[in-house]
This record gives C-alpha cells, structure tokens and sequence, in this order.
C-alpha cells in the first residue's frame, strides 16, 4: 500500500515551535517511528509552506497513491484551491490537525478541506496520522 503524507506550513518547525500546543518531537522522527511500525506501507513524505507547491504534490500523488494523510496546515482555513485540487484527485485524502481548531480561534473552525476528504481527525496530536493510516489499512 502506498500513503502519502503531506505536511503544509509551519509543520517544518514542529517539535520547536509552540511546543505546549505541537509537543517536542519533529516530524521526521514521528515518520522513522511509523515507518518501522508500518512495514507493509510505501511513505512518501511531502512537507512546503507554499500553497502551490501542495496542490502540485496532491496531483503527483493523487493518482498513484492509495491514500493522502493531509494536515494544510492554516492554508485549511483559506484556501479554495486547495479544496478544489483535493476534490479532483482519486486518492483518498484524510485531513489530519495535530491541534483542535473548533478549540482556537473562530476563524480555524472553518475548512476548505474536510468536505472534499474522505474523513477529518482533529486534536489528537501526532497520534492523528496514526490513526488516519490505520483507517487506509482496514478493509
């Protein structure tokens, strides 16, 4: 099976950035650790802070892949496009947030993403992705 994980802007920084909301750990050692547990998956990992460059990765891998674990970032809550290249790709894509954003500001509580996905994990920290993988690899 292949999974694609796509991180948008400022994921980059995680495990120095805001570390009481997004915890210590950087996201390429989250990945090691899911790697070794998940064998019998084919990770790619994509990670930009640019808008276009996520909409390029979601139609490179849109078509090939059984799945995209998706966490826009703040590009959730602004960008249409993202929706539109969500809804015109044939993988399933599940929006992942490591925060809960119905608990932070207004503006975060709405999604251009989560009715183009197959599904939305929000506030479980890290353990989103996890849960987003298991979903692909149950029948």
């Amino acid at each position: 099976m292949k999974i694609a994980i796509i991180n948008g802007p400022n994921l980059n920084l995680l495990g120095k950035r805001e570390t009481d909301i997004y915890g210590n750990e950087s996201f390429e050692e989250f990945l090691s650790k899911l790697m070794e547990k998940y064998l019998q998956v084919d990770f790619s990992y994509f990670q930009s802070n640019v808008e276009g460059e996520l909409i390029n990765e979601l139609q490179r891998v849109g078509f090939g892949y059984d799945g995209i674990v998706f966490n826009p970032g703040g590009y959730t809550h602004t960008s249409v496009a993202i929706g539109d290249a969500i809804a015109a790709i044939k993988a399933p894509v599940v929006e992942v947030h490591i925060s809960n954003v119905h608990a932070r500001e207004d503006f975060r509580k709405f999604s251009h993403v989560s009715g183009k996905s197959a599904g939305s994990i929000f506030g479980l920290g890290m353990k989103g992705y996890e849960l987003a993988i298991q979903w692909f690899l149950t029948p």
